[in-house]
């Protein structure tokens, strides 16, 4: 009797490719959609001298209310809202899928998008219904319409920026979708901060199946791994449920709770990297073969003749970025560049054009 996981794991989950992330050790690291920028000297001696304290003997505080304050005010969250801590947003969106999950039940997302909404969706049990986008990665309200009329979702997710092409959907479409929608709308804002202000969060209690994800990853603490989800205080006590006991480490909290406190470090270095977008997206334009999507995001997407030629090309000179050939077809010979400091992005605009001719 064959009791290994060719037996045992389901087979949905056994079809699944694990998500993959490259070994960057060595390189002008522009794949992940991380903040480039590190601490300044005095803050991140501060922060050591507070994590030194921490008394790691014991258990976290298990309802984290000293750093949703802090978020609170970081984020101008109402007070009437309801936040629920994550390790990372990943855990705040299997919460929420999991939640969810009824024998049958659908989620419906755009598509392309992240690629863990469809994940988390098959490990519940759940099925995936993906909407296609347009070519230009415009959303397809008409057809997002039909599948939440058609599917009845229990959850639908919509990326706002849009990951991996950057774009921001129109707020009155997401709207319209949370309006038809019989099951939760969950809006993920992981880029926010670089969208020019683009966010639902005014709209949050507003309608009683709206909730909003964001993270802390993209402002410049991807390591402490941090996710929050906003929402009306009646879904947040039944997320709750969900959540593992003290998911949020001491050292993670400790170190949000000062960094949160230093918001204008943050708010610079967002600035900073809204610019350089800017900046790349023009030197971009005046490479040849390059067709470039807009972005709201920190990152911006690109097509070129020969994405895995031109991913192998940057790797070899020590830049590491994301392609996405393959995946999907409207990501067809398309890479991911993350605005990274202005020396990191001379670096892979030399290497690419080099690849270019």
């Amino acid at each position: 009797m064959n009791k290994g996981p060719s037996a045992l794991v389901r087979d949905e989950i056994r079809a699944l490719t694990a998500y993959h992330v490259a070994p960057a050790q060595g390189m002008v690291k522009l794949d992940a959609m991380e903040n480039p920028y590190a601490l300044p000297a005095p803050l991140a001696r501060e922060m050591g001298e507070k994590l030194a304290a921490v008394a790691v003997n014991r258990y976290p505080d298990p309802t984290g209310a000293r750093l949703k304050e802090r978020l609170r005010a970081a984020m101008e969250i109402p007070a009437h809202l309801g936040i629920l801590l994550g390790n990372g947003s990943d855990e705040i969106l299997q919460i929420v899928t999991t939640a969810l999950a009824r024998p049958r039940s659908t989620v419906v997302a755009p598509e392309p998008s992240f690629v863990m909404y469809r994940i988390a969706a098959l490990a519940a049990g759940m099925r995936f219904a993906g909407v296609p986008l347009r070519g230009d990665f415009a959303l397809d309200l008409e057809g997002m319409m039909s599948a939440i009329e058609r599917e009845q979702p229990a959850l639908t997710w919509i990326a706002y920026p849009n990951n991996p092409s950057g774009n921001l959907f129109p707020r009155e479409a997401l709207l319209e979708i949370v309006a038809a929608s019989p099951g939760l709308v969950a809006i993920d804002e992981a880029y926010y901060a670089f969208s020019g202000g683009a966010t639902l969060l005014d709209e949050v209690g507003r309608h009683p199946n709206l909730i909003l994800v964001r993270t802390l990853s993209k402002l410049g603490m991807a390591g402490l791994r941090l996710g929050l989800a906003i929402a009306a205080p009646e879904w947040i006590g039944e997320l709750e449920k969900l959540r593992m006991p003290y998911n949020v480490d001491s050292l993670s909290s400790t170190a949000a709770e000062l960094l949160l406190a230093h918001a204008d470090v943050f708010r610079a270095q967002t600035e900073a990297i809204v610019a350089e977008r800017e900046r790349l997206a023009v030197a971009l334009d005046g490479l040849p073969r390059i067709e470039r999507f807009a972005s709201a995001a920190n990152f911006i997407l690109i097509r070129v003749p020969d994405a895995p030629a031109a991913f192998e090309a940057l790797r070899a000179r020590g830049i590491l970025v994301r392609t996405f050939h393959g995946s999907h077809p409207l990501l067809a010979h398309c890479l991911r560049l993350t605005v990274g400091t202005p020396d990191e992005n001379a670096r892979m605009l030399a290497a690419l054009a080099a690849h270019l001719g």
